[in-house]
């Protein structure tokens, strides 16, 4: 994380104004309006990018560097495994439930609904669809398959979010006004994170 928090404090590669974007669509115009030369984005962004005027063909997509050599313990991960959950519970509907969710990660559905949403299907019979060939979401997929971790299991996600964001906020903040931080700086803001999360 701090090699991220970098571009903006040790290295001012990043503008310090993209620090206060509050929302993707910020990202992209900066991005889209010749502000910035690079963001870094999940794959529903590349809508939000043609609807800012640039075609696929002015812009690349690769995936986040891995540090290498890995540090001790460390995983080749430069993503997440995160989107919209799907259970069944065991009750009266249990079996309802489960005709729904076959039919929800069918390849014919997920094809169908990731072509309308422009996410990444959830199953590898749609994930080799044409539809999700193309350079720039090739490249997502083969993130999602080879190099993504699953987002961790908590019981009360929105607080981990909400959590774990103010940490990473007050850090990027702190980046973008010039403080060069340090892994003490980080895993301090991330410790605390976690023992407010385990106290909710």
């Amino acid at each position: 994380m701090k090699q991220y928090l970098d571009l903006l404090g040790a290295d001012k590669i990043a503008i310090p104004s993209s620090a206060e974007h509050g929302a993707t669509q910020d990202a992209v115009a900066d991005f889209t309006g010749g502000r910035a030369s690079m963001i870094m984005a999940q794959t529903n962004t590349t809508a939000s990018i043609a609807k800012g005027g640039m075609p696929t063909s002015d812009y690349g997509v690769a995936p986040m560097p891995i540090e290498s050599p890995l540090p001790a313990g460390g995983e080749r991960v430069n993503s997440h495994v995160a989107g919209i959950n799907i259970a069944a519970f065991k009750d009266k509907n249990t079996e309802a439930a489960l005709k729904f969710i076959n039919f929800m990660t069918s390849t014919t559905e997920q094809i169908s609904l990731n072509k309308t949403y422009g996410s990444l299907p959830v199953v590898k019979g749609a994930a080799s669809d044409a539809a999700f060939q193309g350079a720039t979401t090739k490249t997502f997929v083969d993130v999602l398959s080879t190099t993504s971790a699953p987002m961790p299991m908590v019981t009360n996600e929105s607080q981990f979010e909400t959590t774990v964001g103010a940490a990473l906020k007050e850090l990027i903040a702190q980046s973008a006004t010039g403080k060069v931080l340090t892994d003490t700086d980080v895993k301090n803001a991330l410790t605390s994170a976690q023992q407010k999360l385990a106290t909710s």
